[in-house]
């Protein structure tokens, strides 16, 4: 096993196009990645969009990861695999409108990251059920950096904001038993 490397975690979601084969892409993607190790996956959840109404559904899941990559890397890393499965930045006009998929970084290690193009932790996630609920099934201890606060009292003081109903596991989607010994560990080593 390659020594060093970062913990990070990482938001999955998607509500455009086959959703379920999305994710199945985004964990082969991850895998052939070099510089990235992906170390456990949650459970993958249903949830209602935000933003524009009349959209569909989004299916949402956070991924742990072991990153070799810088911070700035390992965004431009995961905008590739998004462009990869069919997202086309240049043509997203509506903030939070549909997507075909959309990978953000929630946590990198305990950092506090303020770049032009990155913003970690994540300035958002703390708000939001559909990010916390996955990440607390992976690191329900992990701190946030800012406020302290442990993941699984973020995630069950962000549940009354909407619907987030546990998908089955899409084809392809890690299951938690293949990846207990290695998620078992302590995130932080």
């Amino acid at each position: 096993m390659r020594a060093g490397g970062e913990i990070v975690y990482v938001a999955v979601g998607a509500n455009l196009g086959d959703r379920e084969e999305t994710f199945a892409s985004v964990i082969r993607s991850i895998e052939l990645e070099s510089d990235l190790q992906l170390l456990a996956a949650s459970s993958v959840f249903e949830t209602e969009p935000l933003g524009p109404e009349g959209q569909p559904t989004y299916l949402n899941a956070a991924l742990s990861l072991r990153s070799w990559l810088g911070p700035i890397e390992l965004l431009g890393c995961l905008q590739a695999i998004e462009s990869h499965l069919g997202r086309d930045r240049s043509r997203e006009v509506v903030r939070w409108g549909p997507r075909a998929v959309d990978l953000d970084i929630i946590f990198f290690g305990d950092r506090c990251i303020q770049h032009p193009d990155l913003i970690v932790p994540h300035p958002r996630a703390h708000e939001r059920a559909f990010v916390m609920a996955p990440l607390a099934e992976l690191a329900p201890n992990f701190c946030h950096p800012v406020s302290g606060t442990e993941v699984a009292e973020i995630a069950a003081a962000t549940m009354g904001g909407g619907d987030i109903l546990i998908w089955p596991r899409p084809r392809g989607w890690p299951a938690p038993d293949r990846m207990a010994n290695q998620s078992s560990a302590d995130p932080m080593d």
